[in-house]
Formats: structure tokens, C-alpha cells, sequence
């Protein structure tokens, strides 16, 4: 993930694995609906128009739920274990440091024109990634590190990196880091964002686009190098996805309430319930990476104490958040990181709503309830803005409710709505109280590129401070023992002074007719639709 927070990355952040949810009925119907059979054309409905289909460039979710069938990684995460597992490489070794990967492919594996998926083509496709820059808005920062990439033989490819890079072996399962062909780098960035050039070795090819009505993917022909996460080998079951984009929420659900679709995503909290039975199922899996937050920059204000922003931390109700806005498909923050994530850890003690020791900690503090409730000090009202943009449906209606909750303890929290490329500007450029985002990743390195002082540092520390150590602790080795306590450390120092106060984690609600199986989901709660089938 950039340490910037990008305009276009702010829909990806709600969208882009310890634990999966169940699917509802969905696996009973799929056993009622007999074997999987090849054909049909799947119609899915999508809340917004993909700003580039290139999954090498591509930031928001919708963009990603395209580009991922396009491609292929050289591994694939496990969305049960967090466990990395072989694709397009069939083994690989890491140095001691984690500055060098080598991979060893598998043999028979082609990109749509007919090229062979081969050392050469890894290392040409790493190389453009790195040549995008910013314009590689995930890649960029999973390869902020990267020097270079050396063919050892057709076979075997070595990635160097200029340090530490652990989070690189998770990175390399994701889309962002997907392989296209050499001759798709004949085309300009933007040519490939349109579809023009998308050369993949993926389970379906580009069809069609039509700008702001609908996508199209074909399956593609003689594919046989899936997955060995994927349920089936050989080629996708589906003929084509159809991806309808319909803005609306309304008129999403409507659509497929009324057979025009037979899946739809990004369901809104209110329309859940239509889909639970009648024959419509539910696919849901909480978003990984860090959960929805108010993201305090500690050099200013009132935020300059850790008083209050521990105060807030314990002000914020966030079982009410999800039972009163949300929906039990919804969690309560019980650490900065989703539950979805490896090496989550449980802080939810620390995070329980805790109204008298807020009060208790605002009293400690000098600070004393005026006139109107909020309370102040020297004068000053105990008072802090926070920024947002309208990204997930829900926002506003969290933010008011947990500025009446913050309201108890004498605090006031101001809400500025601002465009995504508003909020992208002012987070830039640091004059700001909070941050309310969340950003998406299967992995805890997330955090470094939010709370690092040599990256986001959205916090404003100052460098060298432990957070930076532990940080740095869990980039510098892929040993899941000895990454844990380094893991832990970080969320627990995060939440222990208070640089995020957690709320909720997003989640991903995908609706199904009776006719569409399979429509699952890969480590980082995007849409995988290689199983995909239709009764």
C-alpha cells in the first residue's frame, strides 16, 4: 500500500486471514443445485464504475473485483490461514534479511497471446510495476523497496530488495502485483487502464467496456494453471461476467430481487434482510487491513494529549455502532486490525466502552465540563475535527452516532464531509485533528505504511520512537513465530497511546439468486469467480 492515502485509493480502502464467515445457505443451495456445470453468462451488479481496469494500477474495489480474473500472482494467500500458497510459482526461498525472493515457476503457463509465462516476463512485469510509480497506486508501495529482478534460468526468478521486506511474500499473492505479458507494456498506462492491451494469463480475457454501463470477461480458452487454493483445475466454469455497474443501491437490489442480476455486491446494512431467504443467499467475509478509525494527529490541538485521545479511545461505543447503523454481518473493533487479519491480536478489554474511566481520565487531566456539556481548560473547549468522505454508504451515520456518544463525556467532535480528493489533499498535507479511513490488506504491514514515520506517519511521531521499532520488527522476517510478538507490540502501542481509536470493520456483503454458487471471496475480500457457476 502507498504510504500516500491517494484520491482513487479511498474506495479500495473500503472496499482492497484468520477467520472466514459463513455464506449463509448459500453451501446447502449449492449441494441442492447438484455438481457444478460449465456455461451461462454471470450478470453481476457493481456499485461503481472501475476507474481503470489494469489490475496493475487499480485501487478501488470495483476495479479490483475486474482485474482480479484477468491475472494470475505468483502465489495466492490462503483466506482461512493467512498461509501463502503456490500458483504461478511452484516453491520459492527467502534470504535470511527478506531482501531476496527467488521463485520457481511452473512449467506450461501462458499469457492470452500466446507467450509463456517465463523468468523474463516475471521480471519485465516487476519492472513496469516499479517504473508506474504512484500510478501503481498498491504496487507501489509493496515494491517501494525494490532494486531489481535477475533471471536465473527460463524458470527462476530472483526479486532484490533494498530492505527488509517480509510483507513482499503476502504482496506477491495479491492482483496488484498480478503478471501481464511483455507485449502489454507496448501499450501507454492509460491505454491499458481501458481494457487495450490487458494481456493476462488469467482465467478469463478482456471483452468489452462500456463506459459507465458495463464490463464484459470471457473465459479463456486451454486454462490450466489455476490456483492450488482454487476448488477445481482447468478452465473457469463460466462463459462470461457480465459486470453491470448500477450506482444505486436501490436499484441494485431491485435488479436482482427482480432476476435482472443473479449477484450483486456492496448490499447496504437496510437491504440485507430481503436477501437471507426467497431463495437469495448472502456472501460475507469482513474486510482485512486496518478497520474504520479515527486516526489522531497528535501535534494538534487537544489531540496533543494522551489523555484525551485515550478518553476518546474508551467514549466510543462500538458494540451500539454496529447494533444501532450496521448489522450483526458487521464487528466491533477489537484491534486496529480486522479479525480477517494474520497475526490480528485481541484488544477488545482495551477497547471496551468505558464512559466513567474516560471521564475519569478528562478530570485527571484538567479538563472540566462547561456550560453547554463540553468541557474545557484555560478556556479552550475540549473540542477536535474529523475529516471523511462519503466512500461506505454508513459513514456519516457512524460519525453522528459516535459524536453523540463522545458528547457524554464532554467532548465534541466537528464533521467535515469533504470529496475524496479533498480528503487526499488535506491528509497530504497534515492540517487535519483525525482521519476517519480504513485500508484493505491481508497483512499486518498495513500498519507500516499508515503509522511509519518513514512512510505515512498520519500520526506525526517523531522518528526513531517504538512504534517505529516494532514497526520495522515485523517488515524484517516471513517466520510467523517470530513475526507475531513484533505484530503485537505494534497494536498494542497503537492502541495504548491512542494514535487510532478503532471503530468497526468494514465488510463485504455480496447477494446471490438461487441460480449463482461459488461467488467467493480470496484472502483480501475480493471477489474470486474462477469456481463461479450458474444452475
Amino acid at each position: 500500500m502507498s504510504p500516500l492515502f491517494r484520491a482513487r485509493n479511498a474506495a479500495a480502502l473500503l472496499a482492497l486471514p484468520i477467520l472466514l464467515t459463513a455464506c449463509s445457505a448459500a453451501g446447502t443451495e449449492e449441494t441442492a443445485s447438484g455438481p457444478p456445470k460449465p456455461g451461462g453468462t454471470l450478470r453481476l451488479g457493481i456499485s461503481s464504475a472501475p476507474d481503470c481496469i489494469d489490475p496493475q494500477q487499480a485501487a478501488t474495489n470495483a476495479s479490483i473485483n475486474v482485474g482480479r480474473q484477468l491475472v494470475d500472482s505468483l502465489t495466492d494467500q490462503d483466506p482461512k490461514t493467512g498461509e501463502i500458497k503456490p500458483w504461478l510459482a511452484e516453491k520459492w526461498e527467502i534470504n535470511a534479511d527478506s531482501t531476496a525472493f527467488t521463485f520457481h515457476l511452473r512449467a506450461g503457463a501462458t499469457f492470452s497471446d500466446g507467450s509463456p509465462v517465463d523468468a523474463a516476463a516475471v521480471k519485465t512485469s516487476f519492472d513496469a510495476i516499479k517504473a508506474l510509480g504512484t500510478k501503481a497506486q498498491l504496487g507501489y508501495g509493496y515494491l517501494a523497496a525494490y532494486k531489481a529482478s535477475t533471471v536465473v534460468d527460463p524458470q527462476t526468478v530472483r526479486l532484490d530488495f533494498s530492505a527488509p521486506s517480509a510483507q513482499f511474500l503476502q504482496a506477491s499473492s495479491t492482483m496488484s502485483l498480478g503478471l501481464l505479458a511483455p507485449a502489454a507494456f507496448k501499450k501507454t498506462p492509460e491505454q491499458r487502464c481501458q481494457g487495450n492491451g490487458l494481456i493476462g494469463s488469467g482465467p478469463f480475457v478482456f471483452e468489452s467496456l462500456k463506459q459507465n454501463q458495463e464490463i464484459v470477461l470471457a473465459k479463456r480458452t486451454g486454462y490450466n494453471w489455476g490456483s492450488s487454493l482454487f476448488k477445481h483445475q482447468g478452465e473457469a466454469y463460466l462463459d462470461k461476467i457480465d459486470y453491470k455497474i448500477v450506482p444505486e443501491p436501490g436499484v441494485r437490489t431491485g435488479s436482482l430481487a427482480s432476476g435482472q442480476l443473479d449477484a450483486a455486491t456492496d448490499i447496504q446494512p437496510v437491504d440485507e434482510p430481503q436477501f437471507t431467504g426467497n431463495g437469495f443467499s448472502e456472501n460475507i467475509r469482513p474486510n482485512p487491513g486496518v478497520v474504520f478509525n479515527l486516526h489522531a494527529n497528535t501535534t494538534r490541538g487537544v489531540l496533543t494529549d494522551e489523555k484525551v485521545r485515550q478518553a476518546v479511545l474508551k467514549g466510543v461505543d462500538r458494540t451500539e455502532v454496529v447494533n444501532t447503523v450496521l448489522t450483526p454481518s458487521y464487528k466491533a473493533a477489537t484491534s486496529i486490525l480486522g479479525s480477517a487479519t494474520p497475526l490480528v491480536g485481541d484488544f477488545s478489554q482495551q477497547l471496551a466502552y468505558d464512559q466513567k474511566g474516560a471521564a475519569a481520565l478528562l478530570d485527571a487531566a484538567g479538563w472540566v465540563p462547561g456550560p453547554d456539556g463540553i468541557r474545557v481548560k484555560n478556556g479552550q473547549p475540549l473540542s477536535a475535527s474529523v475529516v471523511f468522505s462519503p466512500v461506505f454508504n454508513q459513514n456519516r451515520s457512524v460519525l453522528e452516532l459516535v459524536q453523540q456518544q463522545l458528547r457524554k463525556i464532554g467532548f465534541d467532535l466537528r464533521i467535515e464531509q469533504h470529496t475524496t480528493a479533498e480528503t487526499t489533499q488535506i491528509q497530504l498535507s497534515g492540517n487535519y485533528d483525525f482521519l476517519w479511513y480504513n485500508v484493505t490488506r491481508a497483512d499486518p504491514d498495513i500498519l507500516r505504511g499508515q503509522f511509519s514515520t518513514k512512510a505515512g506517519n498520519r500520526s506525526k511521531l517523531t522518528p526513531g520512537n517504538p512504534l517505529d521499532v516494532a514497526l520495522d520488527a515485523q517488515s524484517s522476517t516471513v517466520d510467523t513465530a517470530k513475526r507475531k510478538p513484533s505484530a503485537d507490540e505494534v497494536q498494542k502501542l497503537i492502541i495504548d497511546h491512542a494514535y487510532a481509536v478503532p471503530v468497526f470493520e468494514l465488510t463485504q456483503v455480496v447477494a446471490l439468486s438461487s441460480k449463482a454458487h461459488a461467488v467467493d471471496f480470496e484472502a483480501s475480500s475480493r471477489l474470486q469467480l474462477f469456481d463461479a457457476w450458474l444452475s
